[in-house]
């Protein structure tokens, strides 16, 4: 099957449009107003005056949460399509909210989208759709997050009603969410891929606690949107259970297959602007005679981080093209391989920058320490890079056969023998007539 990554004029058309949006009406939002707050936070004077507007706007284009299909209300684009309009979005942090696909709401509605009853439909999919309210994806707690053995919080039935009981930690954007789906242990005694359910739990519900809501390293503490989280006893109606109990793990992978992706070809976007800010510098600077474009080592920083943003951008590509041709869980491995390499080319990257920037790189002035450490980030979202760095390795060695000789197949001894008696005719002709 030919490998096509090209897209229609119509949809060359789309991504031209939105790359002209993205930088004239997204980024300024990112200097006037970035930061969680002015994204996740609704009731911001921002979103009423100039986000809703812009969103209206991008929704005359047909280009509103392209990431859900035509069975849930979307446009149905492929994974490719998405992830070529996600390399745009990534060189804005406003961007996703402007298209109606921002985490980790537009993961949150593909969960809803695929399990949620009609009447969870309406009271909390239709208006995360329509922009008018934020949601929170609720799962690692402190003791735990890649291992969900570990997990502690748990709902318990009372009569027609769940209780919930935990702790819960780094609950993404609950400080202004109005709810949470909130992955739980529901049946202690089968393994816990059989037995963690999801609930949707409103934020103002009685006995909801936030400890404290914390953030990346390079904001002040007490900011942020992300919680350390106490569930005190949160009484929820049976109705808010979503799909069935014990499918935590089975809804959990609607929404991660494609976010994956998606951080991903975003992250191809930031990379790409790094790229830029490193060449600029590169032309712009001069020490010792001449400029920086003209040292080697800075050559081969600029040679190096293009080689690598090719080489993943390709990869991102193909792993959207199999998910396209075979479906999410047939690509498992390929999806595995860019959620390894995400943060390692981000964070190469934006290290390679900060040092051609020099002390400047490392200011608050310059964007590039914060993007050192979004890229962290990535390495730890979505799971550790290391666990899917196994499933990669699984994948390999699945159908290897073992030697049964005691030497590798490829022992050139053994090889070479093989060729010798295949080709012994030829080889004592020539012998001979030597």
């Amino acid at each position: 099957m030919p490998i096509d990554f090209s897209v229609e004029p119509e949809f060359q058309e789309q991504l031209d449009w939105i790359r002209e949006f993205v930088d004239t009406e997204a980024v300024p939002l990112d200097l006037a107003f970035g930061g969680e707050e002015g994204i996740y936070n609704k009731a911001h004077p921002v979103w009423a005056e100039v986000v809703r507007p812009l969103q209206e706007k991008v929704k005359k284009r047909g280009l509103w949460a392209c990431h859900l299909g035509k069975d849930l209300g979307g446009l149905g684009y492929g994974q490719t399509k998405l992830a070529l309009m996600n390399e745009i979005l990534g060189r804005s942090g406003f961007a996703s909210s402007l298209f109606g696909c921002q985490a980790p709401d537009s993961g949150n509605a593909e969960i809803l989208a695929h399990y949620g009853t009609e009447a969870q439909k309406e009271t909390y999919l239709e208006p995360l759709l329509n922009g008018e309210i934020s949601s929170c994806y609720s799962m690692t707690e402190p003791q735990g997050g890649s291992d969900p053995n570990v997990f502690k919080c748990k709902a318990t039935r009372d009569g027609d009603d769940w209780i919930i009981e935990g702790e819960k930690w780094f609950s993404s954007s609950l400080r202004w969410a109005k709810f949470a789906i909130v992955m739980v242990v529901s049946n202690p005694d089968v393994p816990i891929y059989q037995g963690a359910s999801m609930f949707l739990v409103p934020t103002d519900t009685p006995g909801l606690e936030i400890i404290r809501n914390t953030g990346m390293a390079h904001e002040p503490p007490g900011h942020g949107g992300h919680a350390y989280v106490r569930y005190n006893k949160v009484r929820v109606p049976k109705e808010n259970l979503l799909g069935g109990e014990g499918q935590a793990f089975k809804i959990a992978q609607t929404r991660l297959g494609g976010g994956r992706l998606h951080h991903a070809m975003r992250t191809v976007g930031a990379v790409r602007r790094l790229l830029d800010m490193m060449a600029e510098r590169a032309a712009s600077r001069t020490t010792k005679g001449s400029l920086l474009a003209d040292k080697q080592g800075v050559q081969e920083m600029i040679g190096r981080t293009w080689l690598d943003l090719q080489q993943f951008r390709l990869l991102v590509l193909h792993a959207a093209w199999t998910v396209d041709q075979v479906g999410g869980s047939a690509a498992r491995t390929e999806i595995a391989a860019v959620k390894v390499m995400t943060p390692q080319v981000y964070t190469d990257a934006a290290y390679r920058c900060m040092k051609l920037h020099g002390a400047l790189g490392v200011s608050n002035e310059m964007p590039i320490a914060g993007m050192w450490l979004g890229g962290a980030a990535l390495g730890l979202a979505d799971g550790p890079t290391e666990v899917h760095m196994t499933t990669i390795a699984k994948h390999v060695l699945k159908n290897v056969e073992p030697t049964t000789t005691g030497w590798p197949s490829e022992h050139l001894p053994e090889r070479r023998e093989a060729a010798r008696a295949r080709y012994a005719d030829i080889l004592e002709r020539t012998l001979t007539n030597e």
